[in-house]
């Protein structure tokens, strides 16, 4: 039998195409009120709001703000024949606000810009987008994570941790939330005549890591978005709603591992397989938190470099860069309006 060799291919492979890969998830910034600073007037700006009578500017115990806790009684306002009450004046609690600045930076080469096969620059352009639009989520993150309105499902610090979120552990937030005052973000959805079809509640929506999902669905009264009546959602992570809550999921919105209460047979998720991871979930009421800019500033100013130019840090024109900046920040304008609830998360399967 004749044996036949063919010659080496030349190249021997072939140029595939630019495969998809996973992209960052913005949902806080659903309800952050949007506010922005003036040019020129320095790094801080100062909010101010009157207090309803009988408040404090101080806080209460839980470091909840005291806003919005009126003390009235209908006797103290009584008035007698000729003479003149009291007059009264406004106590007004201040919020300072940092605003920052970030910026990422993707360098490259002349070469690369005009010898290799694929766009690199514009792959960087697109991964500069997202970089950035993630670093935004995670300074609302980092803020809304400070609210001082904090509850522990099963204890009552991080360190005692040991339930998943129950529908009990919602209605003792609902409580909170309410006797502050705070407005709920969206309003009540109509039942439809399709089969299967719900009515939503009025209700704050909840934020929280893709690892609670389970547990949120698991909740007695919990309605998927699928049996909305009219299918509106305020997000498209949101997962459903219950009683007076509207849940939207996120992986971004990581756990504090190992800081719970030890697992023991709690059924909780644990890094460590020792102590309780514990998920923050972020419940927001209407203008409790803002995110700000500066005005007539660009929300995203795009650098692009391409190589060429020439001067004394590069003679050549060898180098080439991409990339964003920003001014930014997000702040909590009322504790009492929101609260963070720091639950488990139960192991599935």
């Amino acid at each position: 039998m004749q044996t036949l060799t063919t010659d080496e291919a030349r190249i021997g492979k072939q140029k595939g195409e630019m495969i998809t890969h996973s992209e960052p998830v913005q949902v806080l910034g659903i309800t952050g009120a949007e506010k922005q600073m003036d040019k020129n007037m320095g790094k801080q700006i100062i909010f101010r709001r009157q207090l309803p009578y009988g408040a404090t500017d101080t806080a209460v115990s839980g470091g909840v703000d005291p806003t919005d806790r009126w003390t009235v009684t209908a006797n103290a306002h009584l008035t007698q024949e000729g003479v003149t009450p009291s007059a009264d004046t406004l106590t007004f609690h201040d919020v300072p606000v940092d605003i920052q600045q970030y910026m990422c930076l993707y360098g490259f080469t002349d070469q690369t810009y005009d010898l290799y096969e694929d766009d690199i620059p514009a792959e960087m352009k697109t991964a500069t987008g997202e970089r950035m639009g993630l670093v935004k989520e995670m300074v609302r993150w980092g803020a809304v994570k400070a609210c001082t309105n904090k509850f522990y499902s099963g204890g009552t610090t991080r360190a005692t941790v040991d339930q998943a979120i129950t529908l009990s552990f919602l209605r003792n937030i609902t409580k909170s939330l309410k006797g502050n005052h705070a407005k709920m973000i969206t309003r009540i959805i109509d039942g439809s005549d399709k089969v299967g079809t719900s009515s939503v509640e009025a209700a704050y929506l909840v934020f929280c890591h893709t690892d609670c999902e389970p547990d949120i669905r698991d909740l007695a009264k919990f309605t998927p978005v699928a049996e909305y009546g009219n299918r509106t959602v305020v997000h498209e992570n949101e997962i459903g709603s219950c009683e007076n809550f509207r849940f939207i999921t996120s992986p971004h919105l990581a756990s504090i591992i190992d800081s719970g209460a030890s697992v023991g047979t709690t059924g909780l998720v644990s890094t460590g397989a020792s102590q309780v991871d514990v998920y923050p979930v972020v419940v927001a009421g209407q203008d409790a938190w803002c995110q700000l800019g500066v005005r007539n500033s660009k929300s995203m100013d795009i650098i692009w470099l391409p190589p060429g130019n020439k001067d004394k840090s590069d003679p050549g024109g060898q180098r080439g860069y991409c990339g964003a900046k920003f001014y930014f920040t997000a702040a909590v304008l009322n504790n009492g309006w929101m609260a963070i609830a720091e639950v488990g998360a139960t192991v599935q399967g």
